[in-house]
């Protein structure tokens, strides 16, 4: 049996996982090396949507691991065909491309993005802006679009031509988004922030400026995507057309694969050899990610997520009543944020390992915030009892 001392003598110190090894897992819960059940409120940051080994997509993936596991780019296959279309069908999108990860989308996105500005406009419309404590992923490209100084220290020096700009403020935006600006990159809602939904205000007046001299918006839907947000995607909600919309996470419910959605129009100067993947596309990803797309695109499923937001909310709230635990709650659907209340002597990396003590996975978010995202098609006894567990957790702290 590996154990977890092993992890920290071969893996790169990136990571500080939890003391348990987690080795299978089952709709919403997940059992670990000494064959304890944990309750899962995590998904993995917001991936499993459907929850663990889902068997239609078990069966999805056992079909196609039987016919054909990888091509080369130089040929298409038709899970990647299927998907892509469906996609399309469901979204504003006319043209896919599919990588392995979010940050690959990004990275495709922002290269799409100024492509087309280049090729439309000239080589002096090339800035991208982006937003104060956004999220985009890792890479050099995407931590600089996230333009927090703990995630850039160190890595320098970074990508240029990225502006940035207080997230949810409209003052200044005009001097930020201008004729040298080749896109808009936007959260709808930010989650590693700690659940911080846009104000639609706010999006207005980007979609007016980016209207305004010739922008492209890029809605990065990497975790708000796949009806996390009660919506197939949060753009829908809030009323804005994107040019470019990045997807991943709960696209492939564990599965890796991430897509970049766009029109044709904007996509069109990205020609062969302007970009790739050689596991984009991949035939056993796209078998399981059109799987989950039909299932969570349906009506049932993401009106569900909006009555099951509203049975965490309420839950939440009397634990808060009951413990004054909570400066704030925000929530964007089943992605939900609990503000620790700095007075309530309450240290997150605590609870998390009390939360484990109790068999409750759970997820913090800013380093002041519990993050929930459960699957989205979780029992509403899973959601009362989970809720029992963080309660039992809380107030293990504060006696």
């Amino acid at each position: 049996m590996v154990t977890r001392s092993e992890f920290t003598k071969y893996f790169l110190p990136v990571y500080n996982p939890g003391q348990f090894i987690p080795t299978k897992g089952k709709g919403s819960f997940v059992w670990d090396q000494k064959n304890n059940k944990y309750l899962d409120f995590a998904s993995g940051i917001a991936v499993s949507s459907l929850g663990h080994c889902h068997p239609d997509l078990v069966d999805a993936l056992n079909q196609q691991s039987k016919k054909l596991w990888h091509l080369s780019n130089y040929l298409t296959n038709e899970p990647a065909i299927k998907l892509a279309k469906t996609l399309c069908k469901k979204t504003f999108a006319e043209k896919v491309f599919f990588s392995n990860s979010g940050a690959e989308a990004v990275e495709a996105a922002v290269k799409t993005a100024r492509k087309f500005a280049h090729n439309e406009y000239g080589k002096g419309k090339s800035n991208i802006v982006a937003f104060d404590d956004a999220f985009h992923g890792r890479t050099l490209l995407t931590i600089a679009l996230n333009g927090s100084k703990r995630m850039t220290e160190g890595f320098e020096p970074l990508p240029k031509g990225i502006i940035q700009h207080p997230y949810n403020q409209i003052d200044g935006l005009e001097n930020c988004i201008n004729d040298k600006t080749a896109a808009v990159i936007l959260e709808l809602v930010q989650g590693e922030a700690g659940i911080i939904p846009a104000q639609q205000k706010f999006v207005n007046a980007i979609k007016r400026l980016c209207k305004q001299h010739n922008v492209l918006i890029i809605i990065d839907e990497v975790q708000s995507g796949v009806g996390r947000t009660g919506h197939l995607f949060a753009y829908e909600k809030y009323k804005i057309q994107p040019d470019i919309v990045c997807s991943a996470k709960a696209l492939g419910n564990g599965m890796p694969i991430g897509a970049m959605l766009t029109s044709t129009k904007v996509g069109k100067y990205m020609q062969p050899g302007a970009h790739g993947s050689t596991y984009g596309g991949n035939p056993l990803a796209c078998a399981v990610a059109f799987e989950v797309i039909n299932k969570i695109s349906k009506k049932s499923i993401l009106n569900g997520v909006q009555k099951k937001e509203k049975r965490f909310l309420d839950g939440l709230n009397k634990i808060n009543a009951s413990l004054n635990c909570f400066d704030e709650i925000r929530s964007a659907g089943l992605w939900i944020g609990c503000k620790l209340r700095v007075q309530s002597r309450l240290n997150l990396d605590n609870l998390m390992q009390a939360a484990y003590s109790n068999k409750l996975m759970i997820l913090k978010a800013n380093n002041n915030t519990i993050r929930i995202a459960p699957s989205l098609i979780i029992e509403d006894k899973l959601i009362d009892e989970g809720l029992e567990r963080l309660k039992k957790s809380i107030q293990q702290l504060l006696d």
